[in-house]
């Protein structure tokens, strides 16, 4: 079954005692665009995690946050640099000798000088960390699709039902226009009869007359043409793959057959009938934009 380009997913794991996450948010594209979001140390794990998402996605934009726990002191160290304490402790008691003062540097002093304590991101080890990544990048995926094939299969509901009433109005028109037809012929012939009163017609020469206006009006390659779209339509809504695009392309030839259709015939009913397909049609491309 089609499945849509909007989704969410969230997973949790637990890997060497600290707690990581995962969210995915799926909107419709194009083209697939994945944005991914990772903590501080972790940038080199960005193309594994990309290609992952790409198994899955081929449309849309994917935005991917990973995330540890207490993010604001994860994987932080906090490092003393003692040659530089001990250099700030002698300089302060050669101070207090210089001054005269019987006074020791205390701790804190030294501390609050500049880089003897610094804070710093822990390495991390990405090879061992990867396996656990992965497994929650799949929960979360799967959350996600799981998301985006129960919308998928809302739209193609929705959309079958559209296929559907499309292909009454098209059966309505094809029973329509041998009656049109009929209907010309004769208002042709109740034309010639009133000019050319009193004047003997040729049979022959009015015959093809009404050939030619049956030829301007048939209508048989756009119906048979607006049938096979439609199937082609219906098939596509049942095949579990991207299809977004195709059924893109399929609307605009549906359009342009209706168009067409529309033209040949010059009749107010059939006219009114083609701005029914037309509005039926924008309804199902804004629909199908959904669509991966």
């Amino acid at each position: 079954m089609i499945r849509s380009m909007t989704g969410f997913g969230r997973a949790e794991i637990e890997h060497a005692g600290t707690r990581w996450w995962a969210e995915i948010r799926c909107i419709n594209n194009r083209f697939f665009d994945a944005k991914i979001k990772l903590p501080h140390g972790c940038q080199e794990l960005e193309d594994r995690l990309r290609k992952q998402l790409g198994r899955f996605f081929q449309r849309g934009r994917v935005d991917l946050t990973i995330c540890r726990c207490g993010e604001d002191n994860a994987g932080l160290q906090v490092r003393a640099n003692s040659e530089l304490a001990r250099q700030y402790w002698d300089a302060l008691r050669r101070l207090a000798v210089n001054l005269g003062l019987d006074e020791q540097p205390a701790l804190a002093q030294i501390c609050a000088f500049p880089d003897v304590l610094s804070r710093e991101q822990a390495i991390v080890d990405v090879d061992e960390l990867w396996p656990a990544l992965a497994e929650m990048l799949d929960q979360a995926i799967a959350g996600c699709e799981a998301m985006r094939q129960r919308e998928g299969a809302a739209l193609a509901a929705d959309l079958q039902g559209r296929l559907r009433y499309f292909a009454r109005v098209i059966a309505a028109i094809d029973a329509e226009i041998p009656i049109l037809l009929q209907q010309r012929q004769e208002q042709l012939r109740q034309r010639l009869d009133k000019l050319l009163a009193g004047v003997d017609i040729d049979p022959m020469r009015l015959a093809q007359e009404v050939a030619i206006l049956a030829d301007k009006s048939d209508v048989t390659e756009e119906i048979v043409r607006l049938r096979s779209h439609l199937r082609q339509f219906t098939a596509f809504l049942e095949e579990n793959a991207a299809v977004g695009r195709k059924l893109d392309f399929l609307v605009q030839e549906l359009l342009r057959e209706v168009n067409t259709l529309g033209s040949k015939i010059a009749d107010a009913a059939i006219a009114q009938r083609t701005v029914e397909l037309k509005s039926e049609l924008e309804k199902i491309r804004e629909q199908i934009q959904n669509i991966e």
